[in-house]
């Protein structure tokens, strides 16, 4: 059918219109919030480098976590930040760790919040790389038996999803194994299954204190140029039981989101990461875009391409205005 019988602009007419035809819906159930904690008491400290976000503390990061859940936001994705830091990271597995605090007492505050922790060392270690160090190359298999300790821990202190950030081979099934023979066969595994070696890291690494000593971590994290060797770090994260498999960073690699959904039939996760979010933030800050308008258009292209589940800074900002419009 031709024009003028062909009209596509009659499904564009209005508001609701558009939102009656709409493909692709962000809800805050499809939203995971990080949230950055260290130690210390009434910690409530602004990040310069992440405008709108905080460093809490285990005694307040509850309160953020409720806030999440009362918005319908379903999870929260952990990140500690130690005091002391070694070459091996022992503060990561330290039953008082401040992870495991906060997730102690996020669970007091919300019974119903899923927490997430992220699993790596490059926080807890005195070089900031993610593993064991031995002349400057992170040792793979060395790294895991400390992860496993980790995971460990962290389930018994009440973290539901374990997600290893850390790009170590094997890591997946190290900690099914791990966690199985401990008895906690009901925790879940979040991979980030294809994580680059991006640009897009800064506002984070100095927000968690976790920018390496020295050298790059581009021996463990993949090449941006790469999409065939992310469907196969996907593929093998699959089959060593994760559960739900996570590309990081999206809005680069929105063409390796979608190359990931058609290849597996398990849950797929986004990670809008620092340097996304604080590229809009500052844009809208100094009058250059639309901020709002580029929020939601960033995280629905997230979507779009396949995600189930976005991990975002904007988690918060999003959930609160979908409850003032019921829009997006």
């Amino acid at each position: 059918m031709t024009f003028p019988s062909d009209r596509p602009r009659r499904l564009r007419r209005t508001p609701s219109i558009r939102r009656m035809v709409r493909e692709t819906d962000v809800l805050p159930r499809h939203l995971i919030q990080p949230l950055f904690v260290e130690e210390g008491k009434g910690v409530r400290r602004p990040i310069e480098t992440l405008p709108g976000q905080m460093r809490y503390s285990p005694d307040t990061v509850g309160e953020a976590a409720a806030e999440c859940a009362d918005l319908g936001i379903p999870c929260v994705l952990l990140f500690g930040i130690p005091k002391a830091k070694d070459e091996e990271g022992s503060a990561a597995w330290d039953e008082r760790g401040v992870v495991q605090d906060a997730a102690v007492a996020i669970r007091a505050a919300s019974a119903d919040i899923v927490i997430a922790a992220d699993l790596c060392l490059c926080e807890y270690t005195s070089h900031g790389h993610c593993g064991v160090l031995e002349h400057g190359v992170v040792q793979n298999d060395a790294t895991l038996e400390l992860l496993e300790r980790v995971a460990r821990s962290y389930a018994s202190a009440g973290v539901d999803i374990i997600a290893p950030s850390g790009m170590m081979d094997g890591t997946i099934n190290g900690l099914r194994v791990a966690l199985d023979e401990a008895g906690w066969d009901e925790i879940a595994l979040m991979a980030y299954a294809v994580k680059y070696a991006s640009a897009f890291y800064g506002p984070f690494r100095a927000a968690a204190e976790s920018t390496p000593q020295e050298g790059d971590r581009k021996g463990y994290q993949m090449d941006p140029a790469n999409v065939r060797e992310g469907i196969r770090e996907a593929a093998l994260d699959d089959e060593e039981g994760a559960d739900i498999l996570m590309v990081k960073p999206a809005g680069p690699y929105l063409d390796v989101i979608a190359a990931v959904r058609a290849k597996t039939q398990k849950p797929v996760a986004a990670y809008q990461v620092s340097g996304e979010y604080a590229m809009l933030k500052f844009a809208a800050a100094q009058g250059l875009i639309d901020g709002r308008a580029a929020m939601w258009e960033s995280v629905r292209g997230i979507r779009r391409a396949g995600a189930d589940l976005v991990i975002t800074y904007f988690a918060r900002e999003l959930a609160r205005e979908f409850r003032e419009h019921r829009t997006t």
